[in-house]
Formats: C-alpha cells, sequence, structure tokens
C-alpha cells in the first residue's frame, strides 16, 4: 500500500537526517530535528528544480513565460509536490474517506498517476462533487507493475459505481498515467461504459523522464516504446479530451501529451503536480463536462 510505504519512507528519512545532523554536525537533539526536517524540504527542492532542467532540456515550444511567472509556477509546483507527497497521500484514508456516489448524478471516474494514490483527487473532487458529480476513485496497485495489469482494477472500479450510482455509464477522467489507464481500459473493454475520457498531462507518446523511473509501468511510458506502439494502433469510438500542459515538468517533451483524434485544450504555467491544484484545469474540466454530459 502507497500509503503506509510513503509513512515509513518519511520516518525512515527524517530519522537519518536528524541522526547525521546530531553526529556530524555536534546539534542537540531538537535543533538536530530541525534540521532534518530542513533537509527533507531541501531535497524536495531539488528534485522539482532537477525535472524543470530536464524539462527545458527537453522542451517542446511554448509561449514565453516572465521571470515572475515562471517563479510563481516553479513554487507552485514544489508545494504541490509537499502537499501530495507529505501530507494527502501518506494519509490518504483520512483525506479522502469512502467515495460518495448518489444516484441521479452523473459519475466521474477517477485514474491517478505514476507513484500516486487516490489522494491525489482530494482538491478536484471536491470541485466535482459542487458542480453536481458523484466522483470514485481507486488506488492503482501494486505500484511499479505493468498498466495492463491495471485494467482489471479499473473495469471493477467502474463496474462498482454504476452498480452503486444506477447508471448506465461513467466519464473516466485520467491523470498522467491513468490517462494511459483508461486508454487501455477501452482497448480491452470498448465504449459501452464509458461516455468519454477526459486525460490530464497524460504522456500518450511517451515522457523522457520515464527513463530514470522503477518498475514496468515506468519502461511503458518511454518514448517509442513497444507498449506505447500496441496502444496507438488501438483505436476507440469514445470522446476524447486531452489537457495539454504546455509548461508541464514530468511529460517531456511536453508535446508528447497531444492526443491525435482528441479535442486539445493547452494549460499553461502549470506544473505536473499543480495541475491537480489548479484553478485553471478545474474550470477547463468542468467546462468539458458541462457541454459532453
Amino acid at each position: 500500500m502507497l500509503a503506509a510505504a510513503l509513512r515509513f519512507s518519511l520516518l525512515v528519512e527524517l530519522l537519518i537526517y536528524g541522526l547525521a545532523s546530531g553526529r556530524f554536525l555536534a546539534l542537540p537533539a531538537e535543533q538536530a530535528a530541525l534540521a532534518a526536517v530542513c533537509i527533507l524540504l531541501g531535497m524536495r527542492a531539488g528534485i522539482i528544480a532537477t525535472t524543470y532542467l530536464a524539462a527545458f532540456a527537453h522542451h517542446s515550444p511554448a509561449p514565453r513565460l516572465g521571470i515572475f511567472r515562471a517563479m510563481v509556477m516553479v513554487v507552485a509546483e514544489y508545494l504541490a509536490f509537499l502537499r501530495l507527497f507529505l501530507l494527502i497521500q501518506p494519509f490518504e484514508r483520512l483525506w479522502m474517506g469512502a467515495d460518495r456516489l448518489e444516484a441521479g448524478r452523473p459519475v466521474l471516474v477517477l485514474v491517478h498517476g505514476y507513484g500516486c494514490n487516490r489522494g491525489a483527487w482530494w482538491w478536484l473532487r471536491r470541485h466535482f462533487e459542487r458542480a453536481g458529480y458523484s466522483v470514485a476513485t481507486l488506488n492503482l496497485e501494486p505500484v511499479y507493475t505493468s498498466i495492463d495489469d491495471y485494467v482489471p482494477l479499473l473495469d471493477a472500479r467502474i463496474e462498482a459505481a454504476c452498480r452503486e450510482a444506477g447508471c448506465a455509464q461513467v466519464t473516466l477522467i485520467g491523470h498522467s498515467m491513468g490517462g494511459l489507464v483508461a486508454r487501455a481500459y477501452l482497448a480491452a473493454h470498448g465504449e459501452q461504459r464509458v461516455s468519454l475520457l477526459l486525460s490530464i498531462a497524460t504522456p500518450h507518446a511517451g515522457s523522457v523522464l520515464a527513463r530514470v523511473g522503477l518498475g514496468t509501468n515506468a519502461r511503458q511510458m518511454e518514448p517509442g516504446s513497444a507498449w506505447l506502439k500496441r496502444l496507438w494502433q488501438q483505436s476507440s469510438a469514445t470522446p476524447q479530451v486531452s489537457l495539454r500542459n504546455s509548461h508541464d515538468n514530468f511529460v517531456m517533451p511536453q508535446d508528447n501529451q497531444r492526443l491525435p483524434g482528441a479535442a486539445d485544450i493547452e494549460l499553461s504555467a502549470t506544473g505536473h503536480l499543480a495541475v491537480l491544484f489548479s484553478r485553471q484545469a478545474a474550470a477547463a474540466l468542468l467546462e468539458m463536462l458541462a457541454r459532453r454530459t
């Protein structure tokens, strides 16, 4: 379970940093604990900085950002990283609770991305529910398996959501790898249960960053992978919309988010994780849902 793994890894990391600070810097316990937290936060800042350096090295043409707007974007992505991986996802059950499906409301099934859990949807779920939608989520586990292994999990969640809400079809919304999982589901099960697919920052043509990722799913998301080629050969009649981050720092080149045949919506000055907390993205998603559901 990802939440438990995140809690354990955070505890171990803080212990290591704290012990190292006490031993090598001769800090008292209170200062060593503070140093451990600072090191942990600094490491996360380094990770985000590295993703943006890689994104710049492999960038697609995009609207130019001024220095201030670019700095705001990077800081927002860093804060989203902290919020997701330090606060929400390690304690996913506390933040998310059980899904609340109500008969008579259109149903959205939200599919999270690589290395995440259903907690990734905490912020957007509230916006969807306030707009009158019932929201179903799921955890894709194990974390580093084949994307194809997630298809039965998604199928089971869709069927359960249809039973609980008394509906015949749902709308799928996938973030990052979640969009690929949704497309793999459509390839395997067709469009009978799905009226619309919305993908957010999904590496439809892969991402260079996947080359340093762990697991079979990371290999499948490398540009030109055999898995992606097979997926491209499988078409679906389900209407699809791709929300594309023109300044994404995880999917690179950023144009690899484009999906031929799908409506394309460009989001600007938004990071790969910050899009999950973006009012710009929420407004675009709700507008597309209102048009098509």
